[in-house]
C-alpha cells in the first residue's frame, strides 16, 4: 500500500521485440516475465490511440468516483490505468483503488510503477485468475481496459453480473475491447487497417504475424453490438460508445 504525496510517474519500458524473430512454432500468447518486461511499449505501440483513450478513462473515472468507495481495475496489468486516474481526482478524495490480475510479474511492474510515481490513494494488487469467480464491493468506478476479450466466452456474462451486483447505485463500468466488424468486408479493412497501423509504430510483417497467430486461441474478440447486448443483459441501465478506432472500442455502462 502507499499513502506517500502524489508524483504521476512512469518506469522506463523495454522495446517490443517479443515476434521479432522468426519462430519454428507459435505458442499461445501469455501476460509472463518477458511480456511484462516489454508490455508498457507493446500497448503505446499495438493500441490505436492508447494514451488518447487512458485520458478519457480517467476523465470518466473521475466524473463517478465517490468519496468512500473503491475503484477496481480487472486486468489491470502495470497499472497504466490507475495512473491516468490518479491524475483526474484530488488527493484529499477518499477512494481505495484495487488492482486484479493474474500475472504475477505484471502485478510486480505494477507495484513498482505505482511507488515510483508516489501514488497518494491507498490501492492493493491481487492476483486472480479473471475465469473463476470475482467479487467486488463498494465500487464507484470498475474498469476492464483490454481485459474481457482474454476472458474465456463461457464466463464473460458470469463475471460482469458479479461485477454489477458488487457495483455502488451509479457506478459506472468502463470497457475497453478490441472488436470485430459488424460485417465481414468491415471486419477485413478494419483489421488491414489496424496491421497498417502497426507497421507504422515500427513492427515488421513477421511480428504482426506471429504474434496474430498466439493470440489467435487466447484473444476472443466480440462484436460492438454482441457487448453492448451483454451488458444490458447483465443488468446495466444506460450504455454508451466513448471511443471507436476500426476494430478497437471503448464503452461505459452505468449501474
Amino acid at each position: 500500500m502507499s499513502d506517500a504525496p502524489k508524483e504521476v510517474g512512469k518506469l522506463p519500458s523495454m522495446a517490443d521485440s517479443l515476434f521479432a524473430e522468426r519462430r519454428a512454432q507459435i505458442h499461445d500468447f501469455n501476460f509472463g516475465t518477458e511480456t511484462a518486461a516489454v508490455f508498457d511499449d507493446m500497448l503505446d505501440r499495438s493500441v490505436p490511440f492508447y494514451g488518447e483513450i487512458q485520458r478519457m478513462i480517467g476523465e470518466l473515472a473521475s466524473d463517478f468516483a465517490a468519496d468512500g468507495s473503491s475503484i477496481y481495475d480487472l486486468g489491470c496489468s502495470t497499472a497504466n490505468t490507475f495512473l491516468s486516474i490518479g491524475v483526474h481526482l484530488t488527493p484529499d478524495l477518499n477512494v481505495k483503488f484495487v488492482g486484479v490480475d493474474s500475472s504475477g510479474e505484471m502485478l510486480q511492474k505494477a507495484e513498482q510503477k505505482l511507488a515510483s510515481a508516489r501514488f497518494p490513494w491507498p490501492y492493493v494488487l491481487n492476483q486472480q485468475d479473471l475465469n473463476e469467480t470475482v467479487h467486488i464491493e463498494n465500487a464507484s468506478v470498475a474498469l476492464m481496459v483490454l481485459t474481457l476479450q482474454f476472458v474465456r466466452p463461457l464466463n464473460r456474462e458470469s463475471l460482469v453480473s458479479s461485477l454489477r451486483q458488487g457495483m455502488n447505485h451509479n457506478g459506472c463500468l468502463i470497457l475497453v475491447e478490441k472488436v470485430l466488424g459488424e460485417h465481414s468486408t468491415f471486419n477485413r479493412l478494419f483489421i488491414d487497417h489496424y496491421y497498417e497501423m502497426k507497421k507504422r509504430k515500427g513492427y515488421s510483417e513477421i511480428e504482426i504475424a506471429q504474434k496474430r497467430e498466439a493470440l489467435e486461441n487466447v484473444l476472443v474478440p466480440y462484436r460492438l453490438d454482441e457487448n453492448l447486448r451483454l451488458l444490458r443483459r447483465c443488468g446495466f441501465q444506460h450504455v454508451d460508445v466513448f471511443f471507436k478506432w476500426y476494430n478497437f472500442c471503448g464503452i461505459v455502462a452505468i449501474k
